[in-house]
């Protein structure tokens, strides 16, 4: 199965533009995760997670495909950085106590992955998945964004976005089930800080490679008319959230 990397070619913009997690999730992995000495954060992207994690753990292992994501990534004294397949990782047998993965669970081979998610956690460690579809704003706002999504962009998404629509119910997910509270991911956005989440989507790219232009620029014409000042967005966050046993 080839691998993927859509990202790469936008990390830096990625880092500055993608919505962070709130507190509470961290606060629920404190609780639910007994002991904390060593976490993996796969597909750590620019570190979202794993700065969040550090603060919780003794050390995170963070891994991703793209060496230019890592580049921009939070740094920390107890966070290491590698190169790594989700599949395939350099890591001994019965390491972690914690597995995240935030945002690209939909990009794995899954069956490989759980293999690997197994191998390499220890008895009853704590696997948690996480993702969020597109964010959500108020009145003609939202009604011309969900356009650009479904319409405009919606033809140049992989075929792995079918996932993040679906909130993760078609991914599958062989562990013992823990119980997770919802999460709420809200923020008062500049039209300039949707410019850059927007410009941080795959799909953008795909859309920019075949038609030699970028699209966000016509929808941010559309939207100056109607944003003021700060707009309120909500992003809908999803979990699957499960105990693994050997």
């Amino acid at each position: 199965m080839a691998v993927k990397d859509n990202f790469s070619n936008q990390a830096s913009i990625y880092a500055q533009f993608r919505p962070n997690y709130p507190q509470e999730l961290f606060d629920y992995l404190a609780k639910i995760v007994t002991n904390k000495e060593i976490v993996w954060d796969c597909a750590t992207g620019n570190g979202q997670m794993a700065k969040e994690l550090a603060k919780i753990f003794d050390s995170v292992c963070a891994t991703d495909i793209s060496q230019k994501q890592l580049d921009n990534a939070f740094q920390a004294s107890n966070i290491t950085y590698s190169i790594a397949r989700a599949e395939e990782t350099p890591f001994a047998n019965d390491t972690f106590d914690l597995i995240t993965v935030a945002q690209a669970i939909h990009w794995f081979d899954f069956e490989r992955f759980y293999t690997e998610a197994k191998r390499v956690a220890k008895q009853d460690a704590v696997i948690f998945i996480i993702g969020y579809s597109m964010p959500r704003f108020e009145g003609i706002i939202d009604e011309i964004l969900q356009d650009f999504y479904w319409n405009i962009t919606g033809p140049y998404w992989d075929a792995e976005r079918k996932h993040i629509d679906n909130h993760y119910a078609s991914i599958p997910f062989p562990f013992e089930i823990i119980e997770c509270p919802s999460f709420s991911n809200e923020y008062l956005w500049t039209l300039e800080m949707a410019e850059g989440y927007f410009n941080s989507w795959s799909s953008i790219q795909h859309y920019i490679k075949k038609n030699g232009k970028n699209p966000v620029e016509g929808v941010i014409e559309k939207l100056k008319e109607h944003w003021k000042d700060r707009q309120h967005v909500y992003f809908p966050l999803f979990t699957k959230v499960g105990r693994i046993q050997k």
